[in-house]
């Protein structure tokens, strides 16, 4: 299994950079965990179009999934050149109704049902795309309906952490994971809301020891915070054997 780093900004932009994208390939198969900003010109920098197998969404804060608008309109628009295949979109339990509802607002109520296959995920309860079986985990995050994603191929095994709050559910869906990718946004905990929606650099390091995971890469991490130099930080275009 292979990571490739798309996008790894916090909610605004690092410079340079793309939001939360980080694409997965094992076996021919390529799975994209999450799709923000930025993403599908990431994407489109090295083909076309992109060959994706599946899309998976951990939550609909718009730097984690906003870029698949511009993919149903590149889909509508390019296929005038020969049809596009139909990635499996996963999202979350009524996240079918939410994209209904923004399509109805753009004009096209089944606009993400013509470029996707729709699929909604359920906690803990493991999906399929290829080779890749993804295990959905409930984290907190504001009041904000947000998994965490354990994936798991080729015998080995990345957790994703999307954006989480401190929690013992992020611990076990990280649970001896070969690689965590684990989001770091913040300078201390109490600089968060209420109910808490993010980590701290330390906090992250401490879900991270408390999992028994073996490799740590922190991301969602703001260009304006230092990160010490014995911690492995996501970039764009960064690819790594997991």
């Amino acid at each position: 299994m292979r990571l490739i780093v798309i996008g790894s900004s916090p909610a605004w932009p690092n410079p340079g950079s793309a939001h939360s994208g980080y694409m997965l390939e094992a076996n021919g198969t390529r799975l994209l965990l999450d799709c923000g900003p930025g993403v599908l010109g990431r994407l489109r920098e090295n083909e076309l179009w992109p060959r994706v197998d599946g899309i998976a969404v951990t939550h609909f804060h718009l730097d984690h999934w906003g870029d698949l608008v511009p993919w149903v309109w590149g889909t509508f628009y390019l296929a005038t050149n020969g049809p596009l295949p139909k990635p499996a979109l996963w999202v979350q339990p009524g996240g079918s109704d939410f994209l209904t509802g923004l399509g109805e607002r753009l004009g096209f109520p089944d606009m993400f049902e013509r470029t996707f296959e729709l699929n909604e995920y359920q906690p803990d309860t493991p999906f399929r795309i290829g080779p890749l079986v993804v295990t959905p985990t409930r984290v907190p995050h504001y009041t904000l309906q947000t998994y965490a994603f354990r994936v798991e191929g080729d015998n080995r095994t990345l957790a994703y952490s999307g954006d989480s709050a401190p929690s013992e559910k992020l611990v076990e869906a990280a649970s001896e994971a070969d690689l965590f990718v684990c989001e770091a946004t913040l300078l201390r905990g109490e600089l968060d809301g209420e109910p808490r929606g993010h980590l701290s650099l330390d906090e992250a390091v401490e879900a991270f020891a408390a999992s028994g995971a073996k490799r740590l890469l922190v991301t969602h991490r703001p260009c304006e915070l230092e990160t010490p130099e014995e911690y492995d930080l996501a970039y764009d275009g960064l690819e790594l054997d997991v």
